[in-house]
């Protein structure tokens, strides 16, 4: 993914106003990110610990989505999956992100959601530079490559639901 200013994300948001957007909290590391490791720049907003947010650039154009969780209540030894890059966790790893619908539909309260790595790091555990607290990934028979676009590919499904 290309490097992000502060501009960049802002403008990017499909299902918020654009006071929302001025109003959200902006990573404020964005020039230190290992953007060559990243196939979308995923944040939670540490002052609302029910609020995340994810940019990536989809079919050449940057879109931005506002979500929302719930923080997970599960026991240590439930795992759930990460419907965007099948990484396991244990205890809260993962949580149903959940999406307000872009234009009238999501002024009307219409949301569709994806259960998503709660940290939404699916990029550096894909490419193992963060390790999930299950210790490791199952191993794939797919390429790295191949991964990242099954990634790219769940992320954008998710957002053609978002938007439409």
């Amino acid at each position: 993914m290309r490097a992000l200013d502060e501009q960049d994300v802002r403008g990017s948001f499909i299902n918020c106003s654009k006071g929302e957007a001025k109003r959200m909290a902006v990573p404020r590391d964005l020039d230190e990110r290992p953007w060559d490791d990243l196939d979308f720049l995923g944040w939670r907003d540490p002052g609302a610990p029910d609020r995340s947010f994810l940019v990536a650039d989809l079919d050449g154009r940057l879109t931005g989505v506002a979500l929302r969780f719930q923080p997970a209540r599960s026991g240590y030894f439930q795992r759930s999956m990460c419907a965007l890059c099948l990484t396991t966790h244990p205890r809260g790893g993962v949580s149903l992100m959940t999406a307000r619908k872009a234009g009238a539909a999501g002024r009307e309260g219409n949301t569709v959601g994806l259960y998503m790595c709660t940290d939404l790091a699916c990029s550096l555990y894909l490419r193992g530079k963060k390790v999930s607290q299950s210790g490791a990934r199952f191993e794939e028979s797919l390429t790295l490559e191949e991964q990242v676009a099954r990634t790219l590919g769940n992320l954008s499904a998710f957002v053609a639901k978002v938007t439409g």
